[in-house]
């Protein structure tokens, strides 16, 4: 016997909003699903678990017409995944009814759209997809204050709105634009479905990739980096060590260094695939790797380094991605510290990389080959922005002659 129930979960700040969740019981074992739908206690009959309405015609009232609306659809499509599970599957449980319901949710609002293609996304393994997927919708619902809209309202005017609210909120051109290209390919998939008509409503906000602004330090600088003592500091110390093998291993991005492991390195050679592309990569294992390895206490894992553990609670990728968020942290302090003119994160180690050895008069092949790129038109691009020295000098000695 399974059952759904509509729950109402006030507010902790007195005169705010409570929200709606499902409830999902099946062998004893419930189950709750959130919704966005927003309302405060006194409209809420907790006796019939329903909403109620005002007397008076208006906005509010209108908008708890909706509401009520909604969770009566709702309520329908839980009954007929529960009557698919039962006519067609032996043993199902309370998370498979939240499952069905979340991914295949026929609804014509935004939110448990998107909601329903992260976690489709999640089920065939696109995790990096399903995040970006989940960091957008976070941007809009502040954006619209957790107000749901339907599809057929997303227009120009709304979109160019949410640009406006991120410029605003001091966010960079590129990660504005990095917002409407996920939120444009959800749209699209609506459209597909047939959920809305195209009314092509991103066409006046941006959608481009600026240049990408100098991330590189020079020799210099990483001299510095891997002279300081932190021995008294761990966090830093392990931020720093991080950074320098991601230097000495041709700029290696970190997610590829949490996820080695101690097999990839055999008879001097490590071997490995990028995450982002699958390519394979060779590096013969110096000295100064070995010794960054040896630091850390690694034997009860299989991993070469100490960034994902397999007895922690935690999935792997948050470890890597909670890992990730800490060493930036402290190589930015760090950076501070030494006065760079840039940043200071993991991702610096690549670009200092290759911009240093570009300076070097190492071929585009090679660097190429060393990042781990699919042709040297990509390095060519990633190299353009990132160290101007030579250019500069060049105009210095063209204005000196005047």
């Amino acid at each position: 016997m399974t059952t759904v129930k509509i729950k109402f979960r006030p507010s902790t700040v007195d005169g705010n909003e409570g929200s709606i969740f499902y409830q999902v019981i099946h062998n004893r074992v419930a189950r709750q699903k959130k919704t966005v739908h927003r309302l405060h206690s006194y409209e809420w009959n907790k006796d019939l678990s329903e909403i109620i309405l005002p007397d008076s015609n208006g906005n509010r009232k209108r908008y708890l017409s909706e509401i009520n609306e909604r969770i009566q659809t709702d309520i329908r499509y839980f009954h007929k995944i529960i009557s698919d599970f039962e006519h067609n599957t032996a043993h199902y449980t309370a998370d498979d009814v939240i499952a069905a319901f979340t991914m295949n949710i026929p609804t014509k609002y935004l939110f448990p759209f998107m909601e329903g293609v992260i976690a489709t996304q999640k089920t065939l393994g696109r995790i990096r997809t399903s995040e970006t997927y989940s960091a957008t919708l976070c941007s809009f619902k502040r954006f619209r204050k957790n107000k749901d809209l339907p599809l057929d309202n997303i227009d120009s005017d709304i979109i160019i709105a949410y640009e406006t609210y991120l410029k605003n909120n001091g966010v960079t051109p590129n990660s504005s634009s990095f917002y409407m290209r996920n939120l444009r390919a959800i749209y699209n998939r609506a459209v597909e479905k047939e959920l809305t008509t195209q009314r092509f409503p991103f066409k006046h906000v941006y959608t481009g990739v600026d240049k990408t602004v100098k991330r590189a330090v020079p020799l210099k600088a990483i001299r510095q980096i891997k002279e300081l003592d932190f021995s008294a500091n761990p966090p830093f110390d392990f931020a720093r060590d991080m950074f320098m093998l991601s230097f000495y291993t041709r700029g290696m991005s970190f997610v590829d260094m949490a996820y080695l492991q101690k097999k990839d390195l055999q008879n001097g050679v490590l071997v490995y695939r990028r995450r982002k592309t699958g390519q394979q990569l060779l590096i013969r294992w110096e000295k100064c790797m070995q010794e960054i390895v040896d630091k850390y206490e690694t034997s009860q894992s299989g991993y070469l380094l100490p960034v994902i553990r397999p007895n922690c609670k935690t999935e792997e990728r948050k470890q890597y991605i909670y890992a990730a968020h800490n060493i930036n942290r402290c190589l930015k302090i760090i950076g501070k510290e030494l006065r760079l003119t840039v940043p200071l994160t993991l991702y610096v180690a690549r670009h200092a990389w290759a911009s240093i050895a570009r300076s070097k008069n190492v071929p585009l092949s090679v660097i190429s080959e060393g990042m781990g790129h699919d042709s040297e038109a990509t390095t060519r691009i990633y190299l353009a922005s990132l160290d101007n020295t030579a250019v500069d000098r060049a105009n210095a000695q063209i204005l000196k002659d005047l």
